[in-house]
Order: structure tokens, then sequence, then C-alpha cells
């Protein structure tokens, strides 16, 4: 036995050198253990490190690439200053657009064509706006496109029937803008007949009167064309009526009275309208018979052509006897 350090009692080893060398085994297999924890943890520190460093550089990179096609397509669509001077070809050079149609192939008869350039409008103060566009109608409804809209003929053909400052004026529009044919006429008669023209047909309508010398049939006849030139007059039918029976003449007037049984103003406008149709249609048959009824010279001269040839039957006689 013998003292510790720390002054207790230590039994003997009687195999200290055994001792010794297991001690230091212990020591040598602890440190090994300990270097063998301390590579597995430095291993899985640097696998992290380099993962973490893998994903940072692939975030990196997956955000370096929209930066890059921004900066592409910001080169791409760059426009210069050279590029506003250069020439700009334009896309349409009509300003009808072309109407949508099922057909395949539409071929329209050069005869179809040449009918429309036959009645053409240029856009002069004498040219009658709704004349033209009834005789335009007329004609394209001659013919019909199987599977296309009803107005596709209208607006394919309308330039045609156009000439000198008429068609400058459509082509004035901005190509392709005009889509509908509602569209086509609304600025047509906008331009080629304003208010100041419909103030004008108004003024004409209300102001009719009978001409001395003139029938009912041929009073009606003109009040209808000037209803017709001014279609936009915005009377009403008993207003027509009113004003065409205030513009007859005293002697007209007395007739369609009698021929009414009283006052013609007291009859409806359907009766007062068939009255008025019917007087007018006999006094135009008057006219006519008046027109081929010979007259005072040419029945004087038939008269003394019959005595003429009497008389040398009369004399021949005598000479036989």
């Amino acid at each position: 036995m013998h003292r510790s350090p720390t002054g207790n009692l230590v039994p003997l080893d009687m195999e200290i050198e055994a001792t010794l060398r297991r001690n230091r085994a212990e020591r040598r297999r602890k440190l090994l253990q300990d270097r063998t924890i301390a590579s597995i943890l430095e291993e899985e520190a640097q696998s992290s490190d380099s993962a973490s460093s893998y994903s940072l550089s692939s975030r990196e990179s997956t955000t370096d690439l929209p930066e890059a096609s921004v900066m592409a397509e910001e080169h791409q669509h760059r426009v210069t200053l050279e590029d506003y001077s250069s020439s700009y070809v334009p896309q349409f050079f009509t300003s009808i657009a072309r109407p949508e149609v099922q057909a395949h192939n539409i071929n329209y008869p050069y005869s179809l064509i040449h009918l429309t350039q036959g009645h053409l409008f240029h856009g002069l103060p004498n040219e009658d706006l709704y004349a033209h566009l009834a005789t335009y109608i007329e004609i394209c409804n001659t013919i019909k496109i199987a599977g296309g809209p009803g107005d596709s003929i209208r607006l394919s053909l309308f330039s045609f029937s156009l000439a000198g400052k008429a068609k400058k004026w459509l082509y004035s529009f901005k190509g392709n803008s005009l889509k509908t044919w509602e569209e086509v006429v609304e600025k047509f008669l906008k331009k080629y007949f304003p208010d100041s023209k419909t103030a004008k047909g108004k003024a004409a309508i209300s102001s009719f009167h009978q001409f001395p010398d003139e029938s009912l049939s041929e009073a009606m006849e003109r009040f209808w064309g000037l209803l017709r030139k001014t279609p936009t007059h915005g009377f009403s039918e008993p207003i027509q009526l009113n004003m065409v029976i205030d513009g007859l003449r005293l002697q007209t007037k007395q007739l369609l009275d009698a021929s009414a049984g009283g006052k013609i103003k007291l009859k409806t406008p359907e009766g007062a309208t068939k009255l008025i149709e019917n007087m007018s249609t006999s006094d135009h048959a008057i006219l006519r018979d008046r027109v081929h009824q010979p007259t005072k010279k040419s029945l004087l001269e038939s008269s003394s052509q019959y005595v003429f040839v009497c008389n040398r039957q009369v004399y021949r006689i005598i000479q036989v006897v």
C-alpha cells in the first residue's frame, strides 16, 4: 500500500506493467475514436457546405437567366432614330375593310362592275345622293353570295360607284377603318348631304304650291319627288297631307271637298290619301285624253277637206247627168 497525492491509500498493483500497457491501449483507442468522429463530422460539414454553395450558385444562375432574356428582348425591341426615319409600308390600301365570307372563291362578274361604273357619283352639288344610293343598292341586289352577309357585295363594290372628288374622299379615311355598310352610309350622308341640305329640302317641301297650269297628278308627282329628294325631312304622313292640301289651287280644293262630301280635312289620313290618289288618276286620264284630242285648227282643216271632196263628187255627178 502507498499513499496517493491526495493522501488516500492506493492498493499495490503487483502487475503494474500490464496495467500500464492496458491504459496506453485504451488511450490510443479513445484517441482513434475521437479522430474518426472528428473526420466524419468534418466530411458532413464539407458536404453541407458544398450543397449550400451549389444551391446558391444554381439560384444565382436561374436568376441570371431572366435578366439575360430581358436584356436580349430589350435589345431586340430597341428602336433608333433611323428606324423612325425609314419609309413606312401601309398594311391596308383601302378604307373599306374586306368583308368576311364563308365562300372560298368569290368572283364578281365584269358586267356587274361595268353596270356599277355606269352610275357614278362625283360629289358635285347638283347630284342626287339618295338616287345614287338607291340605284347602287338595286344593282347589288341582282347578285347573291352563298355563305356571305347581305352587305358584303355593297362593301366590296362601293368604291367602283364613285369618281373624282367622291373617290378621293373615300380614300381619305384610315385603311381598313370602315367595316360595316352602316358606317359607310353614315359618313357618306354626313359628307354629301349635311344639315344645310336637309333644311333646304324641308323648306321646299313646306312651301309647296300647285302651279297655275299644273294638274293635280302633276303636282302630286312633283311633291313626292321633293320627299324622295330629302328622305330625312322628318314630316309625318298627316303633316304631308296638310301641306299638299294647303298648297293646292282653290279650284282643286273645291273639287276635293266635293268628292269628300264636305271638307277633305275631315277625312282620316288614309281616306284623304285614297281620295287624292283617285282624283289624281282620273285627272291624269283626262290630261292624257286632252293631249290626244284634236284641236280646233285640225277640225277646221278636216272639215274643209271634207267639203272639198264633197264638192268634187257633186261636180262629177253633174257632168255625168
